[in-house]
């Protein structure tokens, strides 16, 4: 008969192996040898989510259901002339400039719970599944946010695309690369751009556009924060961190550097030829809204269980280009 015991489920063992029996100290009989079975679940690292972080959510009041759309007017820009006395002022013609904030990406979850299983398991297994189909949704949402934030910086006027995706680095900064080169990351041997020196290249240029200073963020993969953890800003020091940054959303310090909030994230897209990629910009940069997020359990009409699924749909939009910088690099 099994029993419970603090944290722990017990059960006679059916193992009748001889060898096994023998091979514990004092126990001739492994027959009574008894199984233990933890009630605490192993569960999978989790990758930290950045994208309602580093976004715009205020629209996120105005959707209600998959499809819907939010155009956002622009603020028109308005000519200023030099004047002079008699001279008639040419007028500016106000025009309508509207971005479209589409709630077009669904993502959606399904099993099934046996009633024996639920019945008889140790653990409440539709509560950790749950969880991890949540976790799941959370993160192709954070996936497909940061990949589109990629594809909107601006490649012309301004070009904010900084290196390129090329197995080749130059040790110089500069847009494009003339679309041949990434960036030579200051490394062992010696030679390269040190890592603060490209963030603080980025951060010109949003200067350029006149980006707010205030809202700025930085988000790199682990390979990139190898490398600005050799420089000198000591950004992953004990002094400079104070303890206060947290992994769990990504962000790596509780200060500024260069300007910047500082996140990490695995959920930037892998390059083609170069060692990594990075991304740099203002809140305001991106707009996002989710627009349903439900989960719902009823019975399996095939089977004895239930089945849970859930459903998650949201939009993103890149409403600024120029409050967006992307770089790529090599680290020898």
């Amino acid at each position: 008969m099994a029993f419970n015991q603090s944290d722990q489920f017990f059960e006679p063992s059916t193992d009748t192996n001889a060898n096994f029996a023998n091979s514990v100290s004092g126990q001739t009989n492994s027959f009574f040898l008894p199984k233990v079975y933890s009630k605490q679940v192993l569960n999978f690292f989790r990758k930290a989510s950045v994208a309602e972080a580093i976004t715009n959510t205020d629209y996120a009041g105005e959707i209600a259901a998959f499809g819907d759309t939010v155009r956002i007017i622009k603020e028109p820009v308005i000519t200023v002339d030099q004047y002079e006395r008699g001279q008639d002022i040419s007028e500016t013609k106000l025009t309508d400039q509207e971005i479209t904030l589409i709630v077009d990406i669904a993502n959606a979850f399904k099993f099934v719970v046996d009633d024996i299983e639920t019945a008889m398991s140790h653990v409440n297994f539709r509560e950790v599944a749950t969880s991890s189909a949540a976790y799941s949704l959370r993160d192709a949402f954070d996936s497909g946010v940061i990949t589109k934030m990629f594809a909107g910086v601006s490649s012309s006027g301004p070009d904010h695309v900084v290196g390129a995706d090329a197995a080749s680095a130059s040790q110089t900064l500069a847009q494009h690369q003339g679309g041949s080169n990434s960036i030579d990351l200051l490394g062992s041997d010696g030679t390269g751009i040190d890592a603060l020196d490209v963030m603080a290249f980025m951060a010109r240029l949003l200067d350029e556009q006149n980006v707010p200073e205030e809202g700025r963020w930085f988000l790199a993969p682990p390979s990139f924060y190898e490398e600005l953890s050799q420089s000198g800003s000591k950004l992953l020091s004990v002094d400079f961190n104070a303890g206060q940054g947290s992994l769990r959303n990504g962000l790596v310090s509780s200060g500024k550097l260069r300007g910047f909030d500082m996140y990490k994230s695995n959920n930037v897209a892998s390059t083609s030829n170069a060692t990594g990629k990075v991304l740099a910009g203002h809140i305001s940069s991106t707009a996002t809204a989710q627009a349903i997020t439900s989960t719902e359990v009823l019975r399996d009409p095939d089977s004895f269980g239930d089945i849970v699924r859930g459903l998650h749909v949201y939009g993103a939009e890149v409403l600024r280009p120029e409050a967006l910088v992307s770089a790529f690099y090599v680290v020898d």
